[in-house]
C-alpha cells in the first residue's frame, strides 16, 4: 500500500499543515507550489531553494504525482483531445478548444458518471470513481506542457458536484497566487442540478456557474436527466436565484438541443419565462451525434429560429459550433474507441484522415 502523501493532492492550506507537522516553516509551501504550478518540477530535487534536509525528507514521505496523454487525436480546426490514463488502469479524457484570444480546456472530475443522462455517451459508461484531487488538476498541467491553457471548464467526464470535495481543493489550487494562478473569471463549473452542492461551491470558492438545463418541462427533463426527479425544474432554478454572483456576472444555462425533443418555439418561449428573473447567458449546443443513441441534431434552421427568438427576447445566447467533428469530439468517444484497442502503447497519437473516422 502507498503511504506517500502526493503532495499535488493537497491546496496550500493542507500543504502547510503537512509541512508544519514537519517542524518546518509555513512559508515553504508557497516556495512548494511554485516549483508545482509554475515551474513544473516533478522531483523535489527539482527544488533547490528548499535545503537539503528537506528536500530528503519529503523524498521519503511524499511524491508528485505527474499525467501523461495515453493518446491524443488533433482536429482539422486546432481542437486536441487528451485521453490520460490513471494509475489504476482507468482512463479520463480532456478537450483543448483553441479560439482566437484563448484556449479552453475542458477537464473531467469522474470516470464515468452516475447521472444517467440519456443524450450524454459518457453516462453509458456508469461511474467507476470519483477523481482525486491530483487527478484533476494534473489534467491541467499536462495540457499546458503542451499549449497554454487560458480558460478551464469542469464539462468533461463526470458530474463535478458530486465529486465537491476534491472539485473545491481543485479548485483552490488552480486559483492560488502561488499556484496555477487562474482568475476566477477563467474557471467555470458545470453541474446537472445537484441543489445541495451548489450551495456549497458558492459558498467555498468563487467560480462561474454553469447548469445543463435541457428541458423546459418536468416531464421531459425527468426522463432525460433523471437528477431532475430529485430535483425538479422549481428547485434547480431557486437555487440558481441564491447562487452568490460577484457583480454582474451570470449563471450559463447549457442547453442542448435534441432535433423534435425540445427545440420547438414552445420549448423556446418556456425558456424565456424560466429564466426570466435570473442572470443568466444561454449557451445552445446542437446535439452532437454519437453510436448507440437515437437522439439527433436539429436541422439548422430550427437552430437558427430558436437562437433568434431567445436574443430577441434580450438574452445573451451564444450557439456553440461543433469543434472538432472529424476527431472523438463527444466526451467519451476517445475513450471508447482507445478501450477496443487495448492493450494501447502510452503517448499514441490519433491520426484523422479527411474521409473518415477511423484511427490510423
Amino acid at each position: 500500500m502507498d503511504t506517500m502523501i502526493d503532495i499535488k493532492g493537497l491546496s496550500i492550506d493542507e500543504l502547510e499543515r503537512f509541512l508544519l507537522g514537519k517542524g518546518k516553516e509555513r512559508y515553504r509551501a508557497r516556495q512548494i507550489f511554485k516549483w508545482l504550478y509554475q515551474r513544473g518540477a516533478t522531483s523535489f530535487a527539482e527544488m533547490t531553494d528548499l535545503a537539503k534536509e528537506l528536500r530528503r525528507d519529503l523524498e521519503e514521505t511524499a511524491r508528485i504525482s505527474t499525467l501523461s496523454p495515453e493518446a491524443l487525436e488533433i482536429s482539422r480546426d486546432g481542437t486536441r483531445k487528451y485521453l490520460f490514463r490513471l494509475d489504476d488502469g482507468c482512463s479520463v479524457e480532456s478537450v483543448l478548444i483553441p479560439e482566437e484570444d484563448r484556449n479552453t480546456l475542458c477537464i473531467s472530475s469522474q470516470v464515468g458518471c452516475a447521472m444517467a443522462c440519456e443524450f450524454c455517451l459518457t453516462g453509458t459508461f456508469r461511474l467507476t470513481r470519483n477523481l482525486t484531487t491530483a487527478e484533476i488538476v494534473n489534467q491541467v498541467c499536462a495540457v499546458q506542457k503542451d499549449v497554454p491553457v487560458r480558460n478551464i471548464v469542469f464539462m468533461g467526464m463526470g458530474e463535478p458536484l458530486a465529486n465537491l470535495d476534491n472539485v473545491i481543493r481543485a479548485l483552490q489550487i488552480m486559483l492560488h497566487d502561488d499556484g496555477l494562478q487562474f482568475s476566477t473569471r477563467r474557471i467555470t463549473v458545470s453541474t446537472a442540478g445537484l441543489v445541495p452542492e451548489m450551495e456549497r461551491l458558492g459558498q467555498s470558492v468563487t467560480v462561474n456557474l454553469a447548469v445543463s438545463l435541457n428541458a423546459t418541462t418536468d416531464e421531459l427533463r425527468d426522463r432525460i436527466m433523471p437528477i431532475n426527479r430529485k430535483y425538479p425544474l422549481t428547485v434547480l432554478l431557486d437555487a440558481c436565484r441564491r447562487f452568490p454572483l460577484p457583480g454582474r456576472r451570470k449563471i450559463t444555462i447549457e442547453y442542448v438541443l435534441l432535433g423534435g425533443v425540445n427545440d420547438t418555439l414552445d420549448d423556446a418561449k418556456r425558456l424565456v419565462r424560466l429564466l426570466s428573473d435570473i442572470p443568466s447567458k444561454i449557451n445552445l449546443i446542437p446535439f452532437n451525434e454519437h453510436e448507440g443513441c437515437s437522439f439527433r441534431s436539429p436541422s439548422q434552421d430550427v437552430i437558427d429560429h430558436f437562437h433568434k427568438y431567445l436574443l430577441d427576447k434580450h438574452f445573451t445566447v451564444i450557439t456553440r459550433s461543433s469543434r472538432g467533428a472529424d476527431i472523438s469530439a463527444a466526451c467519451g468517444q476517445l475513450k471508447g474507441k482507445l478501450d477496443a484497442l487495448k492493450p494501447s502503447g502510452a503517448g499514441k497519437q490519433i491520426e484523422v484522415s479527411d474521409s473518415t473516422n477511423e484511427v490510423t
